[in-house]
């Protein structure tokens, strides 16, 4: 072997990019000048005149802007003498990020929570208890706690005869999934069902047991205390509706459905002493939008319409839930171990209300006009309201993604946009910010709505990649008609829909009434 002679090697490291924390925007040096009269401190009276004449908290009290102040005292400064408590411009800017203190919708139930069950939209899940895929994934209680944990109120249970005829199982029929006991299902739904609400658990079964199975799962239903319903997409089911099934689990149904014969339209027939519950495939609702779309939204005035996956979603994708609501659906079911855009507008409905399952259709949905007339979903509307979302900063990523980015420069912008009836569809963005870990926009976007009620307002961040797609750095979901104005700490999620630690930005929204 021949002399190779000596050689050296110089190997370059990227610069490693450090944290350069940005100070606050422009409008909100602005306002704090404003407030604290030109002073060095905002006090707590100025503070509440700041959160009835910018946040729109017009029943703030000195209580109220106390309670804020003494709790930015505690976190910034260990100090809470009263007397002494003045927020300085980084204090009111913290105060301001903070999304316990400021967040963007309220925490409570506030609807009216008496009317019938038609009269609400329903956090409703598909094939609850799998873990994946339609085909082969595991059947577990696990994804169903998950669930109910997040508020979902409507768990689906596919019921069969174990191989030996003498117990229940719970599995997806005829594919290669593991099965899962009903009992153990049952158990964790009567555990967890209310760890986010108070507000009903409906279950509904796809019922293939024989009579004497179906009064085991009877008497461990009563066991487990839950009303059911009885999904009627299966010849198994119709037998509730004749003597042959036990008597005690004929009892614990208490909106029966079937498969009513004929065509889509006579599905959609309204009974006036009788009240019922229909489900419908992704393909055949998105059909009856089509061609009976008004006879769909009176349906649901009176009636419970679900609306579930088709079956080519092995995957456990999901369709866009927005056709479902704009129609007066209750019970759109999409499967929840998913993730991806119609999850997150799930997230995001469901947000509304305090967070407990139910939301309170709008009025249009419920009204009935002149001849009959409903609303109709395709109709050209007038624009009802202009929201206007100002996108300010954003921050966390530093401690969240700091294993992505350890050795590199960020360069994020914000795509801002409405999920709702197609007029109102849009999607916008910022300008990319390159070098920092705590961009700053201060891009204001508006959006005109027509139909402002069932609006989403939709948050993505992205990281600019040069060479290949770019990342994906956090979204959010948030129903329009809850928002809260003024300047507000908007907490991001990953794609899962959980919530990041540190990740957030700092958001102004602005209504603006249209006289129609």
């Amino acid at each position: 072997m021949g002399y190779m002679g000596d050689y050296s090697m110089c190997i370059c490291f990227p610069k490693k990019f450090g944290v350069t924390e940005a100070g606050p925007p422009v409008d909100v040096k602005e306002v704090f000048m404003k407030y604290a009269t030109g002073g060095s401190g905002m006090t707590v009276e100025h503070l509440r005149w700041f959160l009835v004449e910018v946040q729109g908290d017009v029943e703030a009290s000195m209580e109220d802007a106390e309670r804020i102040v003494e709790e930015v005292f505690k976190r910034r400064h260990n100090n809470v003498k009263l007397s002494e408590l003045a927020l300085s411009l980084e204090d009111f800017q913290f105060y301001l990020f903070c999304v316990d203190l400021n967040p963007p919708l309220l925490n409570k139930v506030h609807q009216d929570m008496t009317a019938p069950l038609s009269h609400y939209f329903i956090y409703t899940g598909h094939n609850s208890y799998l873990t994946g895929n339609q085909i082969s994934s595991d059947c577990s209680d696990v994804p169903i706690i998950k669930a109910l944990k997040r508020g979902l109120r409507v768990v689906e249970l596919d019921l069969w005869p174990n191989f030996s005829k003498d117990d229940v199982l719970v599995l997806h029929g005829w594919t290669l999934t593991t099965p899962v006991e009903l009992i153990k299902c049952l158990r964790s739904i009567k555990e967890h069902a209310f760890s986010a609400s108070p507000y009903p658990v409906i279950i509904t079964f796809e019922d293939h047991l024989t009579p004497d199975l179906q009064a085991k799962v009877a008497q461990s239903d009563c066991d487990a205390s839950e009303h059911s319903q009885c999904d009627g997409d299966n010849e198994a089911c119709d037998r509730l509706l004749r003597p042959l099934g036990a008597p005690a689990y004929k009892n614990l149904i208490s909106i029966p459905a079937g498969k009513p014969k004929g065509k889509l339209r006579e599905k959609l027939k309204v009974e006036k002493d009788k009240v019922r519950r229909l489900s419908l495939s992704e393909q055949k609702f998105e059909k009856a939008t089509v061609c009976h779309g008004t006879d769909v939204v009176r349906f649901t005035q009176r009636n419970i319409l679900r609306i579930y996956p088709k079956g080519t979603r092995v995957n456990s994708s999901n369709y866009n839930p927005l056709i479902g609501w704009m129609h007066g659906a209750q019970m759109v079911a999409l499967n929840m171990q998913g993730y991806g855009k119609p999850l997150w507008l799930m997230h995001g409905m469901f947000g509304s209300n305090g967070g407990c399952g139910y939301v309170k259709k709008p009025d249009f949905l419920m009204n009935v006009g002149p001849n009959d007339q409903v609303f109709d979903a395709k109709a050209k509307l007038p624009v009802k309201k202009i929201l206007k979302v100002k996108v300010h900063m954003g921050d966390g990523w530093h401690l969240d993604f700091k294993q992505r980015y350890l050795w590199s420069s960020p360069e994020f912008y914000t795509r801002v946009g409405i999920a709702g009836v197609p007029a109102d569809k849009t999607m916008k963005k910022t300008k990319k910010r390159k070098g920092n870990w705590t961009p700053v926009w201060d891009e204001e976007f508006t959006f005109q709505l027509t139909v402002p009620e069932i609006a989403l307002l939709r948050i993505e961040v992205h990281e600019h990649n040069m060479s290949e797609k770019d990342d994906f750095a956090g979204q959010t979901c948030l129903p329009v008609s809850e928002l809260r104005p003024g300047f507000r700490a908007v907490p991001l999620f990953n794609r899962k829909g959980e919530k990041f630690t540190s990740l957030r930005l700092l958001l102004r929204f602005e209504f603006v009434q249209v006289d129609i």
